[in-house]
Parts: C-alpha cells; structure tokens; sequence
C-alpha cells in the first residue's frame, strides 16, 4: 500500500467489499468514492486498495456499460434536446447543444482509442435518447 493513511482501519478487502455493497445500492462510482470519504474516512481508495474504484467494480463485473462521465454528457444533451423542442428559437441553449455533443464526440473518441468502448462507437442522438431512457 502506498499511502494509506493510518486511520483508515478497514482492510483493502473490507474496502472492496464495502464498494461492492455500495454499487448493488444503486450508487454511480462517484458517488461511492464521497460516501467513503464522507462516512467512512477513506480518503483515497487508490491509496488503500492500489486499485481505483471503476477497477474494482469491472473485476468483479459490476462496471457500468459506458463510462460515467459520458453517460452524464448524454444525459445533459437529451434534456437539452427535450428543452429546444419547447422553445426552438433559444439560440443560446443550440449553442449549449452543440459544445455538448462536442464534448460526447471527442470523449467517446478518447474512449474508443483506449479501449473503453468499442472500435467504430459513433454517438446518435436518437439512440442516446433511447439509452438515458
């Protein structure tokens, strides 16, 4: 172990364990690693465990099927989406719309080339519509 501070009590198993628990709750990994740090005092479970918490969740296949950050990306375009269909001349929120999906693109292109997400992952509006649904 690295640095894992000397309050931490809970072994990297008990660790693994609580975060196993904490995902079949419903908690994204984000949010697992604040309730650990919040209730549990553990401030870095990359520091206890020498795992991160999305590693932990995958080998014990828990893991999600896209990546959080891009699902919250997705997420934000459908309700801009579902916004500019009620008010079709807010040119501020189009503008919104575009830099997100933007983001989406070059996101999910960091993700195809790392091998998070599969070779040829294009993003589609109607099928992200679909998949936050």
């Amino acid at each position: 172990m690295a640095n894992k501070p000397e309050w931490v009590v809970q072994s990297p198993k008990e660790i693994e364990e609580l975060i196993l628990k904490l995902k079949k709750e419903g908690n994204s990994a984000s949010k697992i690693g604040i309730i650990l740090r919040d209730q549990h005092g553990i401030p870095s479970v990359k520091d206890a465990t020498d795992k991160k918490i999305t590693q932990i969740l995958k080998e014990n296949g828990q893991a999600d099927e896209y990546p959080e950050d891009l699902m919250n990306l997705i997420r934000k375009a459908v309700n801009i989406r579902d916004h500019l269909e009620e008010n079709p001349k807010d040119l501020h929120t189009k503008r919104g719309l575009v830099v997100t999906e933007s983001q989406i693109r070059r996101l999910g292109k960091y993700y195809v080339r790392e091998g998070v997400m599969p070779e040829g992952w294009r993003y589609d509006p109607q099928q992200a519509a679909l998949l936050v649904k």
